[in-house]
């Protein structure tokens, strides 16, 4: 076969590749994705604070949107000056690693392959990180501190969540 046989199938063959492909790229040119309005996301944040009051915890609470973007903060009078942005780097991570933080803590410690994890900044490796998640895709994440430990701030966390859920299942 010819040199110039050989480009010209090659060019041919090129063209013909980049134009089957063309309305595959075009179709993914945007995406739609869903995110929490911010009535929710105060709604599940004051649920969260009052939780944590019930339990006589004194927190922050943070909800950010799916990008981490941070939509709400509550501080309760007495939480401690730190829990602000130590809830909203939790709902950040929570979002960030696509799980709990609770978990995250468990699975980063000293001696396993993920403990560079807790080296990155703004990321939290303690309880009380949670995200949202309908249908499957995540549409916020919520953290809470200020409780005496994870767990403690993964309840309230939870509370916050379960009292809106309802609304995010009719918004599926």
């Amino acid at each position: 076969m010819s040199t110039a046989r050989r480009v010209f199938l090659r060019l041919v063959g090129g063209l013909l590749s980049a134009s089957l492909a063309a309305p595959l790229f075009a179709e993914n040119a945007l995406v739609t994705f869903k995110s929490l309005a911010p009535e929710t996301a105060l709604a599940m944040a004051r649920a969260a604070l009052k939780s944590c009051r019930d339990e006589g915890y004194q927190v922050s609470v943070a909800v950010v949107d799916r990008m981490g973007v941070t939509q709400v903060v509550l501080r309760d009078r007495f939480a401690g000056p730190h829990t602000p942005g130590t809830s909203q780097d939790l709902a950040w991570t929570a979002v960030s690693f696509r799980g709990d933080t609770l978990t995250l803590a468990e699975n980063s410690g000293p001696h396993s392959p993920q403990s560079g994890s807790r080296q990155i900044e703004n990321v939290i490796m303690i309880g009380g990180g949670i995200p949202v998640t309908v249908s499957g895709s995540i549409v916020a994440g919520i953290g809470i501190s200020g409780t005496p430990s994870g767990e403690a701030n993964h309840a309230c966390a939870r509370a916050g969540i379960d009292a809106v859920a309802a609304d995010l299942e009719l918004a599926d």
